[in-house]
């Protein structure tokens, strides 16, 4: 445990005060670095697995004979359910634990994912994906509280970045080696590689990450957990916080989604390695969310949140145009505003719900990855009936509706307990 009892070595009854000794893990410490390896590895892993289908939608569409939106199924499914699964992700590693939790994720998703790349037809491929929604949400919601536990206060932040820097290079790395696998080889062979980097991920994860010290093995009442998720929807701002994340990603993965169609096909005609070139703008990402988040810091939530959805929705138009490289510059400013909203927001959310935080991220990363699921499979509606124009139709009302109800957050008081 953390705490530990000095006693007088004279063998007298006068107990020394209690000294509390932190055995939480250290920045500098050769356990610090093996910890954030293994989280880094993790993250880069789980992201990979999740998205490295994006940029071969169009090769689905070709091997399966689909439209876009049914293609999108592949992303949109696996979202959907890992949407619902993190709900109960939470509660799951209450009970077994952190580290057995985020381990036995790694591994059943790796697998899951080597499967799917010798599945014989579309429906076998997308059940796969469904479960693999459902053996992801193990690791995004369980590492943050694994690091919220276990690294001091002094390096928490850092410990934290490095693992979203892992989401996000894990994200980018997922999609630019499956698309030059497919290029030169085949989506399955795509497909494969990464489920072996998943596996390499886990053995990473097994002999690096340190077995918690602070856990506390506790059973939630499902009563009691009703009565935590009823608490938020009371609160004046938590939902529209919620509704946030729903668009944002929504948004987000539309446009990611179905780019690739449109660079693929005249007068672009570019090869799949140059489409999984495009999504290098995803570093733009990693930037935004700190620095935005360092802004918000300074000048208050309230008084950002809403011009990172300006700065999308100069993106998506942006991207209308007939020029390349217009259409990645547009595409680099829709992954600064998103990155940048989904920091603020998301953290916007911890700081209100001082009475349920868990709880209240749990449904943020619902609605983000309903978001993903929901909005991104119709995206694929307005691709096929009315092109890209359609798609940018489309996104930009998501974002406007992203951008009202920022305008509406501008006048949110803080909670009670925030005050």
């Amino acid at each position: 445990m953390a705490q530990s009892l000095e006693v007088p070595v004279d063998g007298s009854s006068s107990a020394a005060p209690a000294v509390v000794v932190d055995r939480r893990i250290r920045h500098g410490t050769p356990a610090f670095r093996r910890t954030n390896l293994a989280l880094f590895s993790s993250g880069f892993a789980t992201f990979g697995l999740l998205y490295c289908v994006q940029p071969l939608l169009p090769a689905f569409s070709r091997a399966f004979s689909l439209d876009a939106a049914s293609s999108s199924l592949s992303l949109s499914l696996t979202t959907g359910v890992l949407a619902v699964s993190m709900l109960f992700a939470g509660a799951i590693s209450d009970v077994f634990g952190r580290k057995p939790v985020m381990l036995t994720s790694l591994l059943g998703s790796s697998l899951l994912v080597l499967l799917s790349a010798m599945a014989p037809n579309w429906g076998t491929f997308l059940v796969l994906r469904a479960l693999l929604g459902i053996t992801l949400a193990g690791l995004p919601a369980v590492a943050m509280t694994y690091v919220s536990e276990e690294i001091h206060g002094d390096s928490l932040g850092f410990a934290m970045g490095l693992y979203i820097g892992g989401n996000a290079i894990g994200g980018m790395g997922g999609r630019l080696i499956s698309g030059f696998a497919a290029d030169h080889a085949s989506w399955r062979v795509a497909i494969a590689i990464i489920g072996a980097l998943g596996l390499l991920a886990a053995v990473l994860v097994a002999r690096g990450l340190p077995a918690s010290v602070h856990f506390e093995k506790r059973r939630a009442h499902p009563r009691e957990l009703l009565a935590s998720f009823a608490s938020l929807w009371r609160d004046k701002g938590l939902p529209w916080l919620f509704a946030e994340g729903f668009l944002l990603m929504g948004a987000f993965v539309t446009i990611y989604n179905y780019v690739a169609y449109r660079l693929l096909a005249p007068p672009f005609s570019l090869s799949q390695s140059h489409v999984g070139a495009v999504f290098m703008v995803y570093v733009v990402g990693v930037a935004s969310s700190a620095w935005m988040g360092k802004v918000a810091d300074k000048l208050g939530r309230h008084r950002v949140l809403w011009t990172t959805f300006v700065i999308m929705l100069a993106g998506v138009v942006l991207t209308a145009s007939a020029s390349l490289w217009a259409i990645v510059a547009g595409i680099a400013m829709m992954t600064f505003g998103f990155f940048g909203g989904h920091s603020i927001a998301s953290g916007w959310v911890g700081k209100r719900a001082t009475f349920a935080r868990a709880h209240a991220s749990s449904f943020y990363l619902f609605s983000y990855y309903m978001g993903s699921s929901i909005a991104g499979s119709l995206g694929g509606l307005a691709w096929t009936h009315a092109g890209w124009n359609g798609v940018v139709a489309y996104v930009a009302v998501l974002v406007l509706a992203g951008l009202a109800i920022a305008v509406k957050l501008r006048r949110l008081r803080p909670s009670a307990s925030a005050a």
